[in-house]
């Protein structure tokens, strides 16, 4: 899943793709390199972001998903608001990827059921707002794994089929260096939900925390490494900034795997 911001202020892409052309370019790019789908975003859900007018990122988004759909191109949708979420499938998305896991609105269950899509839900602990405001758990994979297991449960009971559903834990969302280290020391874990599975760490504060300084930019090293061992831990998703050279490693991974 390649990652395609279309805000001003995303940790480290942000107004790198300011207008509809240039983000549809990069778009394109990313799914000849090899990303299976590309996921739109037009809110930054960065540690202190402000929320967006459901509006403004309407204007973000719908030109890019219908040129990306236009190109042949695999769209999923970056959003909470089930708006947003509802206007992007019909201008050809074709995967919803929620990080509040369909919780922000009591509408998002009914809008995601009626849209026919897979659902990524994802967890966060509090908002993007609040999120990294000292988090706590008593044990972070057991917590976020029964959350993830609940709101499966809920989509469900809302009418959404268990084969659209993926999960992802939320790396950095609502964590501290030794919560992201526990959940992905135990990503195989998050196999027990029944459902595939969906890591994003690309380009994370957790890479120089472990390894040293380096700007969001100065990263791939780290996200490289961190996609391979989702990837050896039965992820079947990772999402990055880095297509072409994510491509790359999992090839090299791949040929490399026993049998």
């Amino acid at each position: 899943m390649g990652i395609l911001n279309v805000t001003p202020d995303s940790f480290s892409d942000g107004g790198r793709h300011a207008s509809v052309a240039a983000a549809v370019a990069a778009g394109v790019a990313m799914h000849r390199a090899g990303a299976a789908i590309v996921d739109v975003g037009g809110e930054s859900t960065r540690p202190g972001a402000e929320p967006v007018a459901e509006a403004d990122e309407l204007a973000r988004v719908l030109p890019v998903v219908e040129g990306l759909a236009a190109a042949g191109v695999g769209v999923s949708i970056d959003t909470m608001k089930p708006g947003v979420m509802e206007a992007a499938v019909a201008a050809g998305a074709a995967m919803i990827n929620d990080v509040t896991a369909l919780t922000f609105s009591r509408e998002s269950l009914a809008v995601a059921a009626r849209s026919g899509v897979p659902v990524v839900l994802m967890h966060m602990a509090g908002t993007p707002q609040t999120m990294q405001q000292a988090p706590s758990y008593a044990d972070v994979v057991e917590e976020v794994f029964a959350f993830l297991a609940a709101r499966i449960a809920a989509a469900e009971a809302a009418g959404i089929e268990r084969a659209r559903l993926i999960a992802d834990p939320g790396i950095g969302f609502g964590k501290g260096l030794d919560h992201n280290l526990a959940l992905l020391r135990n990503l195989s874990r998050f196999r027990d939900l029944g459902v595939p599975l969906l890591v994003g760490a690309s380009r994370k504060s957790l890479i120089p925390a472990i390894a040293g300084p380096a700007g969001p930019l100065r990263r791939l090293g780290g996200s490289l490494a961190l996609a391979l061992h989702a990837a050896d831990a039965g992820a079947d998703w990772v999402r990055v900034h880095d297509v072409p050279e994510t491509a790359q490693a999992l090839a090299v991974w791949e040929a490399l795997r026993p049998g």
